[in-house]
Formats: C-alpha cells, sequence, structure tokens
C-alpha cells in the first residue's frame, strides 16, 4: 500500500510483462471517504536481446535471439528496402513460444535448396515447427533451443524465414509481447538475401547440328534442388527445354547460323541471374572432294557444298610435312607452285560466320614428273641470251640436252651444268628453247624468248609550236615485225608528266601533239618486239616553235614623248622578246625580259624617247631554244604635250586711239600639230601669263575683275594670212574691231591706254560648255609666249576738238561779259 497527497504515482520494482491490478481509494487522514476505482495494468515486456542472423539463404533466413521469461510471443515486422518500384507492404508475422521437441518442419520445394549449418556440440538440437500466423508468402518456423556455449541454462528463440526472395534487401522489426498483447520496445535488424547465378557458360564441343554446353551455378546453400532452363534461338528456330545437370547437349540445330543461348538456374519457381552465349553453328563438311587434274607443278581440285561460299585448302607435302594453306571462293582450285613428282595431302575446311570451320575431307595426289624445270632468261641482249635452269632433285650430275630453234635456225647441244649462254643470235627474233635430262625419262622443260632489238637511228624531227614529227631507222632484219615506244616529257621536268606514244608494226614515224610552245623536249625510243622485248632506249631532244603573239595595244602617255606597249604573254615557254622600232630613216632593236602565260599575266614595257606625234612601227618577236616565233607588227602614233614657247614676242602697233594691231607668227609644232591660238591683251606688267587668263573676257576687263583678257580666238583652219608679208609673219590681227571669237569678244580700246600683247598656242584644247563656250585651261595643252613691248594709245581726236572749241567760245563769253560790263559803266 502505498499513501500519497498526489493524484500521480510512479510505482517501481514491477515484473516486466505482468499483469497487475491497481485500486485507488480517496480519504483524509485515516478515514476513507469514497469507493475505490480499480485498473489492471501489464507491463511492457523486456525488448529482445542478442538478435543476430545465424543463417542467410536464397530463399531463407535463420533469426535467432534470447528468450525472456516474461514474453508469451513475438511479432516480426518484415519489409523490403530497395527502390521506391521495389518496395512491398510490411509482413507481419507473428510468432508464439513455442516448447522443445517438436518435429522437423516439413520439406517443401522452396526449402530443399538451402539447409541449415548446425555444428555437433553434444547436446541435442531442436526441430523447427511451424508458428507463424496468418499465413502468407513468407513462413516462419520456429523452435526453442539451449544455448550451448552460455555457462547458464539460457534459452534462444530460433526462427526460419521460407519464402524469401533471392538477393534482395530486406529490414526485420522484431517486437516482444505480453500474454495481453503488450508490445516490448521493437529491435531492428537488416540483411539481403543470397542470389544464385550461372557462370562461365562454355559451348565445348560445336558442330554443324550440334551444340554440348557446361556452365558453373554460384549460390549459396545446396545445389541439389536446382534446376536450369535452357532457351536457344535461331534465325528460324527456337527451342526450350530444362534440365538438373550443369551441362546438356543441344540438338537438331542448322548448319552456319548464329545462336543465342540463355540458361536460368531455378530453386523451386525462383528464378536467379542467367548466363547468356552466342555460337555460331560451322557449316558442314564438302562432298566429294576430289582431283580433277594433275600437272607437273600443280593439281587441281573440286568439291561439292550447300551452306559455305569460303573454303580452307591446307596443303602437306608428304616428304617435307611442309604445310601451305589457299582460300578458294568457288568450289574448285587449282593448287599450284608445288614441286615436280611429289606426293601431297589435301585438307578442305568449310568456313562459315565469324572464323568458324566445318569438319575437313581429305584427298591425296601426286604431281608429275620432270626432270628440268625452272628455265630463266638471266640477261638478254641483241645477240646472246642468257640461261639457267633446276631440276627436281637437286642433283648436280647431270647432263642436258638444249635445243633452240626459230626460222632458218637450229642448234642442239649437251650441257653438263644448269647455265648456258647463246651467242651469234639475230636481234628481234624469236626462239624456242627447250631443256631435258639426258638420262631421264620425262618431259621437256621449255620457254620461248625474244632476242633484244638493236636501237633506232637516223631520226629527224621537225617541230611546230604544239607539235613534233618524228622519223627514224632501224637495220635489223626483224624490223618489219617492230612497233615502238616513245616517251615525250619536258627537258626540266617541270610538268612532272610523261607522254606515250605508241606505233603500229612497222611504222617507223611519229607525231607527238599537244606539246607546249617554246619548250625543250626529251624523246626516248624504243623498238619492242613480242609482249615485252624492247631495245635499249634511243635518246635525243629538241625544242618546239615558240609561240607569236596573238596582238599587241599602244597606249599614249599623256604629255610625255613615250608609249605603253601591252599584250599577254603568249602560251607556252619563251626566253624574251625582240622588239623592232623604227620611223622613217630610224630604227632600233631591244630585248625584253621573258614572262609567264600563268594566271593570264599581262606584260607592259614602255617606250621612252621617242618624238611626240609621230608614227612609228612596232614589231614584236617571241624568242625561244634560239628560235624566232613570226613577228606581231603594229603602227602607233606617239602623244602630244604643250607646244614649245615661241622664240619672240608678237609686234604691237597702235592703229587708232581704240585699236592696234598685233603681229605673231606661227608656233613650231614639233610637239603636235597646232590647233589653235588665242591674242591676249594686258595693261599690267610683263609678267608669265597663267592658263587662269583664259578665262577672263572683255567684260570681265572692263568691270575691273581682271586687267588681263582674252580678245581674240584663231582656229588654224579658219587662219587669216597678211598679204603680201613673209612667212615669218603669218597672222594678223586687229584688236578692238569689235568682233566676237568662240565667246571672246574684241572690244574697243581706252585712249591714252598702255597695253602688251602676248600670244598662247594649243595642241589640244577644251572649252568650257557651263562658261559659255571659254576655254578650259587647266584640260588644254597651251603654251604662252612673253609679251611685247608696251604700246600707248592717242587721245581720242573728238575730244581734243572739243577742247579747242571750248577755248575759244570762252573766250568770247568774256570778250562779251567786259563789253557788255564797260557800256553799262558808259551809261
Amino acid at each position: 500500500m502505498i499513501v500519497t497527497n498526489e493524484t500521480e504515482c510512479t510505482i517501481t520494482g514491477l515484473s516486466p510483462g505482468s499483469s497487475y491490478k491497481f485500486s485507488i481509494t480517496p480519504g483524509i487522514g485515516n478515514a476513507t471517504l469514497g469507493t475505490p476505482v480499480s485498473k489492471t495494468v501489464t507491463t511492457e515486456p523486456r525488448p529482445v536481446s542478442g538478435l543476430r542472423v545465424t543463417f542467410m539463404g536464397v530463399t531463407l533466413l535463420a533469426l535467432t535471439w534470447i528468450k525472456d521469461n516474461g514474453t508469451e510471443s513475438y511479432q516480426i515486422l518484415l519489409e523490403t528496402s530497395g527502390s521506391q518500384t521495389e518496395m512491398t507492404r510490411d509482413l507481419a508475422i507473428n510468432i508464439s513460444v513455442l516448447k522443445p521437441g517438436f518435429p522437423l518442419r516439413p520439406e517443401s520445394n522452396e526449402t530443399q535448396g538451402d539447409t541449415l549449418d548446425a555444428s555437433n556440440t553434444g547436446k541435442e538440437v531442436s526441430t523447427h515447427q511451424l508458428c507463424s500466423s496468418p499465413l502468407g508468402p513468407v513462413t516462419a518456423y520456429c523452435r526453442v533451443s539451449a544455448d550451448p556455449s552460455s555457462g547458464q541454462e539460457s534459452q534462444h528463440i530460433d526462427v526460419l524465414l521460407i519464402g524469401l526472395k533471392s538477393n534482395t534487401q530486406y529490414k526485420a522489426t522484431v517486437y516482444s509481447q505480453a500474454a495481453d498483447g503488450t508490445k516490448g520496445q521493437p529491435q531492428l535488424i537488416e540483411f539481403r538475401t543470397n542470389s544464385n547465378q550461372v557462370s562461365d557458360l562454355k559451348a565445348v564441343n560445336v558442330s554443324a547440328t550440334s551444340i554440348t554446353l557446361t556452365w558453373k551455378a554460384i549460390y549459396n546453400g545446396s545445389s541439389s534442388a536446382y534446376s536450369y532452363k535452357i532457351q536457344v534461338a535461331g534465325e528460324a528456330s527456337f527451342l526450350n527445354f530444362t534440365v538438373r545437370e550443369t551441362h546438356a547437349m543441344v540438338s537438331g540445330l542448322n548448319s552456319s547460323t548464329l545462336y543465342n543461348i540463355t540458361v536460368w538456374p531455378f530453386l523451386g519457381n525462383a528464378e536467379g541471374t542467367p548466363g547468356f552465349l552466342q555460337v555460331y553453328t560451322p557449316p558442314g563438311p564438302v562432298s566429294d572432294f576430289r582431283v580433277t587434274n594433275v600437272g607437273v607443278r600443280e593439281i587441281g581440285l573440286a568439291w561439292s557444298s550447300d551452306d559455305s561460299q569460303s573454303f580452307r585448302i591446307l596443303t602437306v607435302q608428304e616428304k617435307t610435312g611442309e604445310l601451305k594453306n589457299d582460300i578458294a571462293t568457288n568450289q574448285s582450285i587449282t593448287i599450284g607452285n608445288l614441286s615436280p613428282g611429289t606426293s601431297y595431302r589435301f585438307e578442305i575446311f568449310p568456313q562459315g560466320p565469324n572464323g568458324t570451320e566445318g569438319t575437313p575431307r581429305t584427298v591425296d595426289s601426286r604431281t608429275d614428273s620432270s626432270a628440268v624445270f625452272d628455265i630463266r632468261v638471266v640477261c638478254v641482249t641483241t645477240t646472246e641470251m642468257q640461261l639457267e635452269w633446276q631440276n627436281t632433285d637437286g642433283a648436280a650430275e647431270y647432263t642436258y640436252r638444249l635445243v633452240v630453234w626459230s626460222e632458218n635456225y637450229i642448234r642442239e647441244q649437251n650441257i653438263s651444268g644448269k647455265a648456258v649462254t647463246l651467242r651469234d643470235l639475230n636481234p628481234g627474233t624469236l626462239y624456242n628453247i627447250s631443256v631435258s635430262l639426258d638420262a631421264v625419262q620425262g618431259h621437256p622443260s621449255s620457254i620461248v624468248q625474244y632476242t633484244r632489238p638493236s636501237n633506232v637511228s637516223n631520226m629527224t624531227i621537225e617541230t611546230t609550236s604544239t607539235a613534233a614529227t618524228l622519223h627514224w631507222w632501224n637495220q635489223d632484219a626483224a624490223s618489219s615485225t617492230y612497233s615502238y615506244r616513245l616517251l615525250i616529257e619536258k627537258a626540266d621536268n617541270s610538268s612532272n608528266t610523261t607522254q606515250v606514244v605508241r606505233t603500229d608494226v612497222g611504222v617507223t614515224d611519229a607525231t607527238v601533239r599537244d606539246l607546249m610552245p617554246g619548250s625543250h623536249y626529251r624523246v626516248e625510243i624504243f623498238a619492242q618486239v613480242g609482249n615485252d622485248t624492247e631495245s635499249l632506249p634511243f635518246l635525243e631532244s629538241f625544242c618546239t616553235e615558240p609561240a607569236p603573239l596573238a596582238s599587241f595595244l599602244c597606249e599614249v602617255v599623256p604629255k610625255e614623248p613615250a608609249l605603253v606597249l601591252k599584250w599577254a604573254c603568249p602560251p607556252g615557254t619563251n626566253e624574251g622578246f625582240m622588239l623592232e622600232v623604227s620611223s622613217g630613216a630610224w630604227d632600233n632593236v631591244t630585248y625584253l625580259e621573258s614572262c609567264t602565260s600563268e594566271n593570264g599575266t599581262e606584260y607592259r614595257k614602255e617606250v621612252t624617247y621617242l618624238n611626240f606625234s609621230t608614227s612609228y612601227n612596232f614589231s614584236i618577236t617571241t624568242l625561244s631554244c634560239g628560235k624566232k616565233a613570226l613577228a606581231t607588227q603594229n603602227t602607233c602614233v606617239t602623244g602630244i604635250t604643250d607646244p614649245p614657247p615661241p622664240d619672240g614676242s608678237p609686234n604691237i602697233t597702235s592703229v587708232s586711239h581704240n585699236s592696234v594691231k598685233v603681229k605673231f607668227s606661227g608656233f613650231e609644232a614639233s610637239h603636235g600639230p597646232i590647233k589653235a591660238y588665242a591674242v591676249i591683251l594686258t595693261t599690267g606688267e610683263a609678267d608669265n601669263p597663267s592658263a587662269d587668263v583664259l578665262k577672263y573676257t572683255y567684260k570681265d576687263f572692263k568691270n575691273g575683275a581682271s586687267n588681263t583678257y582674252v580678245t581674240y580666238f584663231i582656229s588654224t583652219e579658219e587662219k587669216g594670212r597678211s598679204q603680201g608679208l613673209s612667212e615669218v609673219l603669218k597672222y594678223e590681227i586687229n584688236v578692238g574691231n569689235e568682233s566676237t571669237t568662240h565667246g571672246y569678244y574684241n572690244g574697243k580700246l581706252e585712249p591714252l591706254g598702255s597695253y602688251r600683247a602676248c600670244v598662247a598656242g594649243f595642241t589640244n584644247i577644251t572649252f568650257n560648255l557651263q562658261s559659255d563656250g571659254l576655254i578650259n585651261g587647266a584640260e588644254s595643252y597651251v603654251t604662252f609666249g612673253p609679251y611685247s613691248e608696251a604700246v600707248f594709245l592717242p587721245q581720242d581726236p573728238g575730244v581734243i576738238c572739243g577742247a579747242v572749241f571750248g577755248c575759244i567760245f570762252g573766250a568770247l563769253v568774256i570778250v562779251a561779259v567786259g563789253g557788255f560790263i564797260f557800256w553799262r559803266k558808259k551809261r
């Protein structure tokens, strides 16, 4: 009994997993004031201890923990802890406390593959019995056992969980429970079940129609209850069957076919990790393997096959064991390079996909005998031929019978060695040669060989700019059977190409086209007879004619006594050009540098130190290889410039009080024909005039814009000559006669004025249309002569008369006024 003044109380010293009845009675002091209230409470059982995994199988697991006396039952909450897609619902397994000695759990397909490993401890190993509820995919079998390693009689709860998934992560939570179902604190343990899988899957024996398989099974626990599902998938077939051993033979297959083989391990209904293998079946053996023909150094073979397109033939020489492999893609082959009189064994292997080979078939044969073989021409000239040969057994002490014949020629002799030199032969002649062993009956070995033709001679070459025609001669008696091969290449080999020309039989000339003009070429000519016998080369060189210029242009150099010649560089090669220039009795020759026609290059040459406005004859000749092309000609006229200044100034004389007369001689026309003259007046100093004065007119002069102006313009085609004057004074101009020429007004001069005159000469004149057609001095070719001496004009006669009459009238007025005054005084 506990007395307390509080409304709550903690009671200690209770037993775990035990049921207690508590009664609470209210009171004051020792007096009881109310009816007692009762409540029955069960304490929590102790949590399980020593929880561990004692066995891990593929689909089963053994758990154990220490049994507590206050615990009546247990609950296991089992869940997977993989990815979200693999999560399963929690599985609760209720386990009641058992007593030792129950019958062993029954065997099933799910548990036969796993056994518990119990050591021999000297104590009885307790059996398991079904202890889980409710029944589900996972079943628990339990037993209560003593702990043989403990010094006291403590007991363990052993639980065997059956029906788990292989290779799966699990989390198990174990609760202890009192008799009324009160749970203790949970204990957690995690584990992963083992996996079963197939490894080292091999095809140990493969034929055209069957495959023998072996493999290894990787597992934990016993393998006695495993079975294996085998799947064989081909192009058009599919097989499934099950075995209990780790080997199997698959028959009824097709040859030369790829098969995908998969082997799954099963423990009951639990499927393990499969093994996978790809296997090609080889082709079937050939049929009717036979020898079709036998020669001295070759044997023909043939066979039949329905499922192979390629075959390997192994040739074995019986005496030496020498091996040789040949590949055939047809159903026949001729094996060559064999030794005469030798036995051979031939094995044929049909080849399939992925390097597979079928079962071989064998045939034996022997080559024919021949004493002499491998006759070789070591060296051949126009009159000699050196021969060597071999015999089948390699012996040196033989006498050979040599027979050589051609048209109108035969020679027979015995040779002690395996070589001979034939002399005094004819060039370019076909000889038949036969060598046999004199003491051995067998087939003779024979060859045919031409002697080398003689070189050609007496070659002549005719060239143009792009072609060469070659003629030659050959003095051999057999030359009518010769053809010829010509190799033509540039001497410097800059083009890196060789042109080959072949003639017909008996033809001793050829034309080589598509050559480059003005280029050096080297030609080699070979006389040919038969298929491949040639003479030594005859060498010659030549040069094609240089190409002439298509045309050339002349361009005038402004205000320079020169011409610029332009032309496109001619095709091919050149070493330069010869330029001839002539005019009248004068001529000059100049040699110019070479040029190339690549990239459309234009040649440009300026010819200087010529005369202005002069016609010249030009001739340009292309040079190369010491040859000249046809000359290209043109006639050109040099340009003009400002006229040369005259030696003297114009002659100016006064005609009246408002006009003068200007006389001058024409300018020299050495710089070009004189097109016009302009007469210029100035009231200023005698400075050198400039082209700027040509824009001023009489109006500008009167308006005070300039003291210099153009008063008269003369076109040489409309010039006026003075009659009766010498040729020195060709032009005479009346200044002040109020005429107008090309927009220039020849107005009256000022009396008493001082005037100077100069003359401008033009070889080229340009008028400014925007300025009333006046001369454009900047764009004209003009030279100004010096100013004349100044001329002073007299006074206007009208002005002089007026002054005289004015004086007389003034005197009369004075006399009249004086007389009037005198008269008035007298009155």
